[in-house]
């Protein structure tokens, strides 16, 4: 029986890949067996427990078969650990919209009963964060997923993003399909005072920091590798990092409803941790 369900989103480019892929293999290391549902146009979701291989999407094969000659052998894939793999895909580049994959995915896997062909604990969903796009809200609007995790940094804009995503969240959660929140990842950057920027907008919106992820090269030498870095490097700082994540998100101490806010909310409240920040500073110099 299918136990839980969640999504990690956020702004293009934060690292919910990475961040999806080494959460995967950290629980499927504990002895859970895990669906990676990649909804990424990218479709690099999978490539890091599939040994770097590109694996086919849903939308290549709709648009190649037709729905009704796609079979679940053709775009379901055993990857790392026993994990099932599935990418969505997307459209050509500059045609047609990018959350079509996302839909094509989920028909595909209601029709041919996924969930009641593998046995999973756990479904990840991958998701780009333009939760603008009605393709890309549908984990949470059709209530696929059922906790959302957003990863981001301490930059502005990954914030943003953040903020908006937690916007759809409130939207669902409250319209009766049970979507909560379970707190921000904060994938480092290394942006001044990243870490209490970060914390201040969970408090603010009414949720935690689950688990800062550390920067380091040892991401990029794994992905070279075509593996994670769970896989890569099992007893580095790093890969003690996903582990810790992996547990903060079988606890699900913060699930809730977020409370988003404003845009010149988030830069006065960038403004005044930065200002507090350096006040400490000349206090321990001086």
């Amino acid at each position: 029986m299918l136990k839980r369900q969640i999504a990690l989103y956020g702004k293009g480019g934060i690292g919910k890949s990475t961040t999806s892929g080494n959460l995967a293999a950290a629980l499927a290391d504990m002895g859970y067996h895990i669906m990676l549902v990649g909804c990424d146009p990218k479709q690099d979701s999978t490539m890091a427990l599939s040994g770097g291989e590109l694996l086919p999407s849903v939308l290549d094969l709709v648009r190649e078969k037709g729905d009704e000659n796609v079979k679940i052998e053709d775009f379901c894939f055993e990857g790392y650990g026993g994990t099932v793999l599935i990418e969505a895909g997307g459209p050509e580049p500059g045609v047609g919209c990018a959350g079509r994959g996302i839909i094509a995915v989920f028909n595909l896997m209601d029709n041919l009963k996924v969930f009641d062909v593998f046995d999973i604990d756990i479904v990840v969903y991958d998701v780009l964060g333009d939760v603008v796009c009605g393709g890309f809200a549908m984990p949470m609007r059709a209530g696929y997923a059922k906790e959302v995790y957003v990863v981001t940094s301490g930059e502005f804009m990954a914030l943003y993003a953040a903020n908006n995503i937690c916007k759809a969240v409130k939207r669902f959660g409250e319209s009766g399909n049970d979507i909560r929140l379970g707190g921000l990842i904060c994938n480092s950057r290394n942006v001044i005072n990243e870490v209490a920027l970060v914390e201040s907008v969970a408090r603010q919106l009414s949720t935690a920091v689950v688990q800062v992820i550390p920067r380091s090269s040892i991401v990029q030498q794994s992905e070279a590798e075509g593996v994670t870095v769970v896989e890569y490097s099992p007893e580095s700082e790093q890969t003690q990092a996903y582990i810790d994540l992996a547990k903060a998100i079988l606890d699900k101490n913060h699930l809730g409803i977020p409370t988003p806010f404003s845009r010149e909310e988030l830069k006065q409240l960038m403004f005044d941790i930065n200002n507090q920040v350096l006040s400490e500073q000349e206090i321990i110099v001086s």
